[in-house]
């Protein structure tokens, strides 16, 4: 083979060359790499990964960044080696170039960079498929990287606290000039005394919602995804792993309609129903509302949320109903249900996380509460497993005292019992359930 058959990597050291340029001229140059995500792994020539390196602790110490604070700086990390001394850096320091071209040169900088990640990613495609491992799992492993390389997800996520810092402030300073930033990142549950207590729900947590059967689990997150999409427009993921989609359809229409559910499961509508429904079919059209009733598995539930991601550009609130029914075939612990659940468990908050939005999974209770003078659900309760508790931010159960005493004097009410909140305080919410359209209220 002939050297000249031999391809390196995508890459540009012009462009990197001039970005570094333009950093010596405008230290605020380094800001507007900030935005485009460029760190110090994105440069290909080792001699400017130590540089831009040297650059970024400079400017997280609040020091200027010229040849000789940047020198001092490579010696502490003994670096300086590597960059041939300082006369590197004066060549590079003496280009006239205008600041204003650095986000140009620093696009230039990412897309090779996510160029050569592709390359690496391929190589472990292929790496895998010789290696002749599972088939699901090669499976799940390529789409798990071809989605974090859309997501323009940094290879390196080990970060020094100093950066943490800084870009901490940096987002408090920007938040406090634009506090409805904090509104649009959040997804509200619509009810005024829940998220009083949990402050809505954040990107990343995994809430869990439980009750013992005909408590109103169902007809509650339904109540959610209604208040998200239509309320706050928010993009809702729902999986039902018990009840048809028709049935969901269902009961989302008598919900928003306020036709008895009985009435449309049985079709005895007026033509005014007809009517009435037919506008609540246009107006929920609208919104960015997707149910599946056929994924049984988390690799298929991640798949098809990723899709969402990749062709829509987010999700907000993923709702899966519910977890002890989600298929565990092929999981490393089935057969076991304690480790089964446990592992779905951890499974979802990392979904959460990769995701980036708030996951609300739907939970059976044990029968213990039954045996107990007070019936209200406490967290032992939780069916299977410890570790739901362990890894969910939220725990939130719903209790319906006249299930348990007829002559109670809370009829139609549920308390909503926030038994966990890694953010922020516990309590109790009330709300009325009008059991005939399956549609939680504010008291």
């Amino acid at each position: 083979m002939d050297i000249s058959d031999i391809k390196l990597p995508p890459h540009n050291t012009d462009a990197e060359k001039w970005v570094l340029s333009c950093i010596f001229l405008d230290n605020d140059s380094m800001y507007l790499l900030d935005g485009l995500g460029i760190m110090p792994a994105d440069f290909y020539q080792k001699e400017h990964i130590s540089i831009f390196e040297a650059m970024t602790q400079l400017r997280n110490s609040k020091r200027t960044i010229d040849v000789v604070t940047l020198s001092d700086q490579l010696i502490k990390n003994g670096t300086l080696e590597i960059i041939w001394w300082t006369d590197y850096l004066y060549d590079i320091s003496l280009y006239l170039i205008t600041p204003s071209v650095c986000a140009e040169y620093g696009k230039i900088i990412k897309e090779k960079s996510v160029l050569r990640a592709i390359l690496k990613v391929s190589q472990w495609i292929i790496g895998d498929v010789y290696s002749e491992k599972d088939t699901p799992a090669i499976i799940e492993s390529i789409e798990k990287q071809i989605f974090s390389l859309v997501q323009y997800n940094q290879w390196d996520s080990l970060k020094h606290i100093s950066e943490l810092l800084n870009t901490r402030v940096e987002e408090l300073m920007y938040i406090a000039d634009h506090p409805e930033e904090i509104a649009n990142s959040k997804t509200m549950s619509g009810y005024e005394s829940l998220d009083k207590i949990t402050g809505g729900f954040k990107s990343g947590e995994i809430i869990i919602l439980a009750a013992r059967p005909s408590m109103g689990k169902t007809a509650f997150s339904l109540n959610l995804l209604l208040n998200a999409a239509l309320g706050q427009k928010k993009s809702i993921a729902f999986f039902s792993l018990e009840m048809s989609s028709q049935s969901i359809v269902d009961r989302l229409l008598s919900t928003e309609t306020g036709i008895p559910m009985t009435n449309i499961t049985k079709g005895l509508l007026s033509d005014d129903d007809y009517t009435t429904i037919g506008e609540s079919i246009a107006k929920l059209s609208e919104f960015d509302i997707y149910i599946d009733e056929e994924s049984s598995t988390l690799p298929v539930i991640k798949s098809k949320l990723r899709k969402i991601v990749i062709e829509k550009g987010k999700v907000d609130l993923v709702i899966i109903d519910y977890m002890q029914l989600i298929n565990t075939a092929g999981m490393k612990y089935a057969g076991n249900r304690v480790q089964e659940v446990s592992e779905i468990s951890r499974t979802l908050k990392e979904m959460a996380k990769e995701l980036k939005c708030p996951i609300i999974a739907l939970s059976q209770l044990s029968r213990e509460n039954e045996k107990r003078p007070d019936k209200k659900p406490i967290l032992s309760d939780l069916r299977d497993s410890g570790s739901i508790e362990q890894d969910a931010d939220l725990v939130v159960f719903l209790y319906r005292d006249e299930y348990y005493d007829p002559d109670t004097d809370k009829k139609g009410i549920t308390d909503v019992l926030i038994r966990k909140n890694r953010n922020g305080e516990v309590g109790d919410a009330e709300l009325r359930f009008i059991a005939n359209r399956m549609k939680f209220e504010d008291i």
